[in-house]
């Protein structure tokens, strides 16, 4: 197996990685950087030269990438797709590539999606046909930010007198998690905090993450004793700490293709509360894992909150199971396993075309 990607993850993530895959690293300019060819051309000669049987791709969000699909032969070629469509008030996703990255749709040998709604919107509304369309899990996330925690704390020369995985949770503190934007639902939140206040007086919010001004939620200002605001990039290393000392990581989005927030707080143990729309009404196992409110209802996802901070023995449940995924389906040995049998699939029929 070899890994082909930009230097900058490379280095951050090479220490993560078995000693076993090799890494080829390219650098990768700016999207509006002309030498974005010169880059692709690079890649390119990389595959001309290791002629793999099956070359996996992540959805790129690089309209270079997208048309270079048009031209040239590629080996036998897999794209797990994230997103069909763009979010309401996605700022990140790059100019064009809401359209050119559906090249990959159909140059794509098999596709990989995250979710059954998103499988049937491929073959809905672009005739993907269902058997090039696999559906595996998010896998968790949380063991890679603890992971990235514990080596920082490894590298410091401060004396840490906990471990990573002794952080004392906050019997009443929630956690918005991620980027801030208008389908992510923060507004319905806030209208269910001072509903939750009401129960428990000492419950507190973290709201950690970039995008919109934060400002634009808090016209009056805030009460700091409630609200902890971290309105930028979280550091990897910070990231395990933020939900290991939340009570529950609230999810309140008004849609959603998958959840990488979710993944993190599987891997955790935090309890999670999320609108059930998407990828989240299927990921999440209400009230056996999680908990299921309907959408951009403030007072209900108040009463699923307030259910939760009240309820220890429900909240060690929805932890212990959560944990419990992360030995199945969510755990990345399994979907690995899943994934090769996509490859030696598509391999197989390549060779059979032949």
């Amino acid at each position: 197996m070899i890994l082909i990607h930009p230097e900058q993850l490379s280095a951050l993530h090479r220490s993560h990685l078995n000693a076993k895959i090799k890494t080829v690293g390219f650098w990768k300019p700016r999207i509006r950087d002309g030498r974005n060819l010169l880059v692709l051309r690079q890649i390119r000669q990389v595959l001309q030269d290791l002629q793999p049987d099956v070359l996996h791709v992540q959805e790129t969000n690089n309209s270079w990438y997208d048309l270079s699909l048009l031209f040239g032969q590629l080996p036998p070629l897999v794209t797990t797709i994230h997103d069909v469509f763009r979010h309401p008030g996605d700022q990140d996703l790059k100019f064009g590539s809401e359209y050119t990255r559906r090249i990959a749709y159909y140059r794509s040998q098999h596709l990989i999606v995250h979710a059954q709604s998103i499988k049937d919107v491929l073959i809905d509304q672009f005739r993907i046909p269902q058997h090039r369309i696999s559906v595996l899990p998010h896998g968790e996330l949380g063991s890679l930010y603890t992971s990235f925690a514990a080596r920082q704390y490894e590298s410091s020369s401060e004396n840490i007198a906990h471990t990573i995985n002794h952080y004392i949770r906050e019997p009443y503190t929630l956690l918005f998690f991620g980027r801030i934007w208008p389908y992510k639902g923060l507004r319905f939140l806030l209208e269910a905090m001072p509903l939750v206040a009401q129960q428990f007086p000492q419950v507190k919010l973290v709201i950690a993450g970039r995008g919109d001004p934060i400002e634009r939620y808090f016209p009056n200002g805030y009460d700091p004793k409630r609200y902890e605001l971290l309105n930028h990039f979280i550091p990897f290393a910070a990231v395990a700490e933020l939900f290991q000392r939340s009570t529950a990581v609230v999810l309140p989005y008004t849609e959603s293709s998958q959840s990488g927030v979710a993944a993190i707080a599987y891997g955790t143990g935090t309890p999670v509360i999320a609108s059930q729309v998407g990828g989240l009404a299927e990921m999440i196992r209400h009230q056996q894992d999680g908990l299921l409110v309907p959408a951009a209802d403030g007072p209900a996802l108040a009463n699923a909150i307030s259910g939760l901070l009240g309820d220890p023995d429900l909240q060690n449940q929805l932890r212990t199971a959560a944990l419990a995924r992360c030995q199945t389906d969510l755990n990345w040995s399994t979907i690995a396993a899943q994934t090769v049998e996509i490859y030696q699939k598509v391999h197989q029929k390549s060779r059979q075309a032949v």
